[in-house]
């Protein structure tokens, strides 16, 4: 590895892995992050070594300390200042997070709760195979959002299908690990409730948390930290810390002194920060001042139970402390208490007033004393205060009655930065990251503050759209909400809970996408705005049908026509309004999408003008998303018409129209789908390179990265069909192990995709792993396309490689409109084609008729129309035009019809083919013959 190139420790770890030639959702999965944080890990070590691409860097990996698997290493704050003393308390609380699952360090502000955890983790680091994480709650203000602070740390977002929780304890559930939760104090019931699901799910994770309080959940156990050991016939831990902290002061003690010191620490009370602020204090007082100090009427300690004294020692030790400084340098201590982040001297000139310079000066004055801690970030010298202080100048600010004039200047700061992230660009995740918890800090402020609620509104609909773009979908549908809440125009509230309908359909939260579009039209009504109720009370309808797979309680047809009633009378001569009921009356009442709870049966030409009549008016509205929508309604209506390159047609228009639409919420639900459609459709009308180019776009998009599953089931689908038997294991484990985190949830339209992985394992021979993927299959649920769609599909591919015609054509004895809506869709060409295949290969009398029929059906599609022409050349025994087929499936993209294709021919051509079902990863054809014809010729 190059010298003088500044690599993080996470940076590291990935390159290690890069090395091991570990894909980058294997690396994730290893790291417990997520794909999009190895992508940009990845990116960040291709810039620092200056290497083109993937392969060049993982020759700069370094090699493996040895052979066997290696540690995770801790992810740890790093500690400026040495850690002293504690040898019984450390080996003690090592000895508790051996044997329990839950260990809360409790004890007062300023004990030093928060340094022993983190030596102790560092220490314990190597028990855990799959890493120590560390979450310091001090920034969070919402119980609610405890699991995004955990998030944060691991590296992980949003599952769609998942709350934030859920996220969390999927992506931890079998994993080896110790996760700090530090300062839990403040947010115990959110912690609380965060610790119950994820010790109930995730059996091999232990957790760590400081509080000063305990958290009072199941298997919790306490370890009261004692404050510093005073002396006592030997060593004292509180004077070895007063001495080495003035040492780094510059001001090294005689130890003549210790008995002076160790005065001072009794009256502290052994507690670590007052010793730590004292020692500060050392070089300009001197140990007489500093004990003439602490010996002021006011430091008296009189009454109360020993851990309250502590509690004053703290206190009084900052009372001192702050006397000792300018009134500038209280000023700014106080001021910057709002700040719940690490910050910078412009940010706090910003928010506490002054010159930059100036208030640089006064922040590394206040860092001398302690009683800021610096920190080192790219972006600059950063501060920040231990929660005590931070708490002691909010104290202060409100005795000087300056809290509200100070939220109120760190408020227009945050408004500020949340306008300016608004512009992405390289380091744009990084700049959100070091800013969103005083973003949420300050919004919990105002949102309760009457006169800040339009500030409150501003803010909360920025953080929205930022964390929506940062993929943390939960919370932005929840900021979504509350600026809907904020909004003194129903107006903007409209707006805004249209926005979280859209948040939460990209979350797959149907029910919430349902509930937030109905409560839309009830704002735009009280606005006065009755065409955009009715585009509202529209919508609803249309998505209960277009996605019901996102639902968990499927809307009721007359609940749909309700709604779809109601907008009707509402949108008058409106022509959004217009286009949206139009839309709704296809998707609904005449079922283009084929939803679960649609009519088992309806008269496609109606759908189909119905669908193209919703197209029209939805392009006149000049609303691209709008349009979309009516085109994914004409795509299953011409689906359902058996029209499959007509489909193909209008979905690859969809693609198009949506080529220049804003990352916004509703622009990114409609992408999604229609890359999930148009790959579809391409499939089903036999372009497998489109289909593979759009499967493959939708795979990295970052909306899926969490949910692997989705994310590539119709890649799968894609190389399975066209026999790409190394895409398909290599995506399946991705698959599965997402699934699986998941939940292993049972959703239907995934089953084409295990169908797929399911059928490859069997053209394999690996009937295990072909048993283990059909079991997963009975996972997802029995539905009629996989009895007469993709089912038979698959089935009858691995039917007719084993040679088993018959079977294969039994498999499809269905005509094709005796089960038109399975079979139709994708289906429809590949269920012609292969049927007529298994007719011709198990000697049907009436194949040469079916192979006529069959020509009509797939004429235009590359691959059907390979397959049915080389069943017609095997039927009339001509070896030439079959080894033509050969060289169509090849320019087509499958590569294992073009070797099936040679086997068929025999001879030395069956050679070729069985090499190259070997170089596919396949075993070879079982043997086919021919049945003789009627006429007498026979094809083998």
């Amino acid at each position: 590895m190059a010298t003088g190139v500044e690599i993080s420790p996470r940076e590291a770890e990935v390159l290690e892995l890069v090395g091991a030639r570990l894909s980058n959702a294997e690396i994730a999965a290893r790291l417990c992050i997520s794909v999009r944080t190895v992508e940009s890990h990845v990116s960040s070590l291709l810039r620092k070594l200056e290497v083109p691409d993937r392969r060049a860097l993982a020759q700069r990996a370094p090699e493996p300390a040895g052979a066997g698997p290696s540690r995770r290493a801790a992810v740890l704050p790093t500690l400026l200042t040495s850690f002293v003393g504690r040898v019984s308390e450390r080996a003690e609380l090592i000895e508790m997070i051996k044997t329990h699952r839950q260990v809360t360090a409790v004890g007062p502000g300023g004990v030093g709760k928060t340094r022993l955890a983190l030596t102790v983790a560092a220490e314990a680091a190597g028990e855990y195979s799959d890493g120590v994480w560390f979450v310091d709650l001090v920034p969070v203000t919402d119980p609610g959002m405890i699991a995004t602070a955990v998030a944060g740390a691991l590296g992980l977002g949003e599952q769609p299908g998942r709350d934030m929780t859920g996220s969390v304890v999927a992506a931890l559930a079998d994993r080896h690990a110790l996760l700090v939760l530090d300062n839990c104090e403040h947010v115990v019931n959110g912690v609380a409730l965060f610790l119950e699901r994820l010790l109930a799910t995730c059996p091999r994770v232990t957790v760590l948390a400081t509080s000063r309080a305990r958290l009072m959940v199941p298997f919790e156990r306490v370890y009261q930290v004692p404050p510093l050991s005073l002396p006592v016939d030997g060593e004292s831990d509180a004077v070895m810390l007063f001495m080495e902290r003035a040492a780094a002061v510059g001001r090294p003690l005689d130890p003549p002194l210790r008995d002076q010191i160790a005065a001072i620490c009794e009256r502290l009370d052994g507690m670590a920060l007052a010793i730590e602020l004292a020692a500060a204090r050392y070089p300009t007082l001197g140990l007489d001042g500093i004990t003439a100090a602490l010996s002021h009427p006011l430091r008296m300690l009189t009454g109360g139970s020993r851990a309250d004294e502590r509690h004053r020692s703290v206190r009084a030790a900052l009372d001192w402390s702050h006397a000792l400084l300018e009134p500038a340098d209280r000023a700014l201590l106080r001021r910057v208490s709002v700040f719940v982040a690490p910050f910078t001297a412009s940010a706090a000139a910003e928010v506490a007033g002054g010159e930059e310079g100036l208030v640089a000066e006064g922040l590394a004055r206040l860092a001398e004393q302690s009683l800021l801690v610096v920190t080192a970030s790219p972006g600059g010298t950063q501060y920040r205060a231990l929660e005590t202080i931070r708490q002691y100048g909010t104290e202060r600010l409100t005795e000087a009655g300056e809290l509200a004039d100070a939220r109120s200047r760190h408020l227009r700061w945050c408004l500020a930065k949340a306008t300016g992230l608004a512009e992405a660009g390289a380091d744009w995740r990084a700049r959100f990251d070091a800013v969103a918890d005083d973003l949420r800090a300050a919004l919990a402020w105002a949102a309760d503050q009457s006169e800040q609620r339009a500030g409150a509104y501003r803010l909360a609909r920025c953080l929205a759209g930022l964390t929506f773009v940062r993929h943390l979908t939960g919370e932005s549908q929840q900021r979504y909400e509350q600026a809907a809440a904020l909004a003194d125009d129903p107006a903007a509230t409209a707006s805004m809970l249209r926005q979280a309908a859209a948040v939460a359909g990209c979350r797959m939260h149907g029910d919430d996408m349902h509930r937030l579009q109905r409560a839309a039209a009830d704002a735009a009504r009280r606005a006065g705005d009755t065409a955009g109720a009715a585009r509202d009370l529209a919508t609803a309808a249309t998505n209960a049908y277009r996605f019901s797979g996102k639902f968990v309680r499927k809307l009721p047809q007359e609940e749909a026509i309700a709604l779809i009633t109601q907008a009707r009378e509402l949108a008058g001569d409106d022509p959004a309004a217009q286009a949206a009921v139009a839309l709704a009356e296809a998707g609904v009442l005449y079922d283009a999408f084929g939803a679960a709870q649609g009519p088992p049966d309806n008269a496609v030409p109606e759908t189909i003008a119905r669908a193209g009549r919703a197209v029209e008016l939805a392009r006149r509205t000049g609303d691209p998303l709008a349009e979309s929508a009516a085109l994914d309604t004409l795509t299953g209506a011409q689906s359902w018409g058996g029209d499959t390159f007509a489909a193909a047609d209008t979905a690859r228009r969809r693609i198009t129209l949506l080529s220049s639409t804003p990352d916004t919420p509703a622009g990114t639900h409609e992408l999604v789908d229609a890359l999930g459609m148009v790959t579809e459709a391409s499939l089903g009308a036999g372009d497998v390179p489109g289909a593979r180019r759009w499967a493959r776009q939708l795979a990295e998009h970052p909306s899926l990265a969490e949910v692997g599953h989705l994310a590539t089931y119709r890649l799968l689908m894609v190389e399975a069909l066209a026999g790409n038997a190394d895409e398909v294991l290599t995506g399946s484990v991705r698959f599965l192990d997402a699934w699986r985190r998941s939940g292993s949830p049972a959703q239907p339209g995934l089953s084409p995709a295990v169908a797929g992985v399911a059928m490859i394992h069997g053209l394999r021979g690996d009937q295990e792993a072909q048993g283990e993927w059909r079991e997963v299959l009975d996972q997802l649920g029995t539905s009629p396309g996989r009895t007469h769609g993709y089912g038979s599909v698959f089935d009858a591919m691995l039917l007719l490689h084993h040679g088993q015609a018959a079977e294969a054509l039994e498999r499809m004895a269905p005509e094709p409109d005796q089960v038109w809506k399975w079979v139709t869709w994708i289906w429809l060409h590949w269920y012609v084609a292969l049927r007529t295949e298994a007719a011709v290969l198990a000697g049907i009398p009436d194949a040469g008729d079916r192979l006529a029929d069959a020509r009509t059906i797939v004429a235009g599609n590359p691959v059907a129309s390979a397959i049915v022409e080389r069943a017609q050349a095997l039927l009339d025994n001509d070896q030439e035009r079959l080894l033509a087929t050969a060289d169509a499936f090849d320019a087509a993209g499958c590569r294992y019809q073009s070797a099936r294709t040679l086997v068929l021919a025999g001879g030395d051509h069956a050679d070729r083919g069985a090499a190259a079902l070997t170089d596919l990863g396949l075993i070879s054809m079982a043997p086919v013959a021919v049945a003789a014809r009627s006429d007498g010729r026979a094809a083998t």
